[in-house]
């Protein structure tokens, strides 16, 4: 057997890209792409993409070049997802919530060659640029191109290159760079993680394909879905569904901003059968007043990740007509890894136990060879029984390429050949896996990984702080978000509360911190409590944080500021980055 070798007619390099070559031969007919009054089908939906590819060579991209773009769920966005790999590129789309700095690292760290931007972002995007030309030279900047908005074109430019004019200049049988190894990178996603400084996760083709193939069996994604894009595509390409949508010839519907009004239009109209989000969607649809809710005329699959949904949640938003699957991920396993796979036993069980089964995080994805829970000293397996806890690790071909130009964090990661998680939990005696706890003290606020270290960074610059601790406190729309408790220095101390209020810290972070970043609840407190070796325990005040609440509270506009300057959007301005808190480093 050794003898028999590959060749072209038994060995392809796996990529996602292929699903959309077969959409297109396959499902020519079939509507891709819903938004707003356009539409197309998956022919042209594939012509489209071979036009762009062919732009992006004219404008000089090759392998592995990097091309970012900043923008909301819109066709562009999803068009981009093949087109980049197919000129041979790599694809890095940024979190549309990050403010100036982290995007001109990024851009910076990445060394872009073509920055797309949506109008909508064309001022963040050139506060971003300013801030690189202080870093490198003209050379070193990429070229920007504009996504005009394709229903409703706004005629915002920002030098002499938009999307549309690329696509239409595009030669669509222009011969494309063919993949030769699957283990060339497809994408490049970055997370924070736990620390401040930002991570670039490479995915490969293999990885992609792999992750995309699996999640369509394990949700039982059929075909011809209608799948809503109320997850961003900035989130580990989609969970991968950008790909997987193309392979089940379903449609995809793009919507600019998540509001509940705009979510329940879609599932109304379209019909939609699939959706994606972070727990935090079930509250903005659950927060939508009965008489403004257009019934759900057939269930709506939804899977969910981010932060374990509270069964009361999970309770609420199937008995209006979603059905819940809960996943757990990191962008560093190209999205979901875990998935709560539902046993029909467990449909007689009481609504509350169902409701808790379903919150745990679940078994292993198909693409993964194996997950285990063990204690990260001994490398032992921790025994089944709910109550033992050890660190998450896992293998397999969905797990990413490793990190950007960074070799350091790559080798922590994967160690003794397995990729350590750094989620804390426990293994049920069915298999089931429960995260109870996140080591490095990561905050997940609505599905936003919120590093505490950058958090307290900030803190500790302000003049009168003496000490500082972040940690995560439980909050009604967000489900935890940063509690930060603070000492002040001894001159500042006794009227010092007088003088400096919450208010007055919450504003100073606000200047210098993403707005999700900024803590909601500042504790001012005369000593942190610490080990004996000075090592402050966090365990102490996550409990300490427990017993305080905050309310939410409609922003304030500063006199001649406009809305759209607001820190916080209004109730008309949701958006889906903005609103729910979706961009997550861990799903």
């Amino acid at each position: 057997m050794d003898s028999l070798r590959k060749c072209p007619a038994n060995y392809v390099p796996l990529s996602p890209i292929t699903f959309l070559e077969r959409a297109a031969a396959v499902y020519s007919d079939r509507t891709s792409v819903v938004y707003g009054r356009t539409r197309f089908t998956w022919k042209q939906t594939y012509e489209r993409c071979r036009r762009l590819a062919s732009s992006l060579r004219k404008l000089s991209i090759s392998k592995n070049d990097v091309v970012s773009v900043l923008a909301p769920n819109i066709p562009a966005m999803y068009e981009m997802h093949f087109a980049v790999p197919m000129a041979g590129a790599v694809l890095n789309t940024i979190n549309t919530r990050l403010d100036c700095k982290n995007i001109a690292t990024i851009l910076k760290h990445s060394e872009a060659k073509v920055f797309f931007v949506d109008y909508q972002y064309v001022p963040l995007a050139v506060s971003a640029l300013k801030l690189l030309l202080g870093h490198a030279d003209t050379s070193q900047l990429p070229l920007v191109v504009v996504i005009d908005d394709i229903d409703a074109p706004t005629g915002t430019r920002l030098g002499e290159l938009e999307y549309e004019q690329l696509v239409a200049g595009g030669n669509p049988f222009h011969e494309l760079p063919r993949l030769d190894d699957e283990w060339d990178p497809i994408a490049l996603n970055y997370t924070s993680g736990t620390t401040s400084a930002p991570k670039g996760v490479v995915y490969s083709h293999r990885g992609a394909y792999l992750s995309a193939i699996s999640l369509l069996l394990q949700w039982g994604v059929g075909s011809e879905p209608v799948y809503l894009w109320s997850l961003p595509m900035f989130h580990c390409n989609g969970w991968t569904f950008t790909w997987g949508v193309a392979a089940r010839g379903g449609v995809n519907v793009c919507i600019r901003n998540t509001s509940a009004a705009e979510m329940y239009r879609a599932i109304a109209d379209h019909r939609v059968t699939h959706m994606c989000c972070a727990p935090i969607v079930f509250t903005i649809l659950l927060e939508t007043g009965q008489s403004e809710r257009p019934p759900i005329a057939s269930p709506v699959q939804v899977l969910t990740g981010g932060a374990p949904p509270p069964a009361p949640l999970l309770e609420k938003i199937e008995r209006m007509g979603f059905k819940v699957t809960h996943a757990y991920g990191l962008t560093e396993a190209t999205g979901p890894a875990l998935v709560c796979e539902w046993r029909a036993e467990w449909d007689r069980r009481p609504p509350e136990e169902r409701a808790a089964l379903k919150a745990r995080q679940g078994i292993s994805v198909l693409t993964l060879a194996d997950v285990d829970v063990k204690d990260a000293k001994t490398m032992s397996s921790v025994p089944r029984d709910g109550r033992s806890v050890g660190e998450i690790v896992l293998r397999g071909s969905s797990i990413m390429k490793g990190y950007y130009k960074n070799s350091k964090d790559t080798a922590e990661a994967f160690k003794d050949g397995w990729f350590f998680t750094g989620d804390v939990a426990v293994v049920h005696p069915d298999g089931y896996l429960e995260i109870k706890d996140r080591s490095k003290d990561v905050i997940i606020s609505g599905g936003e990984n919120i590093s505490s270290v950058e958090v307290e960074t900030v803190l500790y610059k302000h003049p009168m702080v003496m000490e500082a601790a972040v940690v995560a406190m439980p909050h009604p729309r967000w489900g935890e978000t940063p509690c930060a408790f603070v000492t002040l220095k001894k001159g500042c101390r006794g009227g010092a509360e007088q003088s400096i209020k919450e208010e007055d810290i919450i504003a100073y972070c606000r200047a210098s911190l993403s707005h999700f970043m900024v803590p909601k609840k500042v504790v001012f407190v005369e000593e942190l409590p610490k080990t004996s070796t000075g090592k402050i325990q966090k365990f102490q005040l996550r409990e300490m944080a427990k017993r305080h609440k905050v309310a939410e509270r409609p922003p304030k506009p500063k006199a001649g500021c406009t809305e759209s300057q607001l820190p916080y959007k209004t109730k008309h301005q949701v958006e889906p980055q903005q609103e729910q808190a979706l961009a997550m480093s861990r799903l």
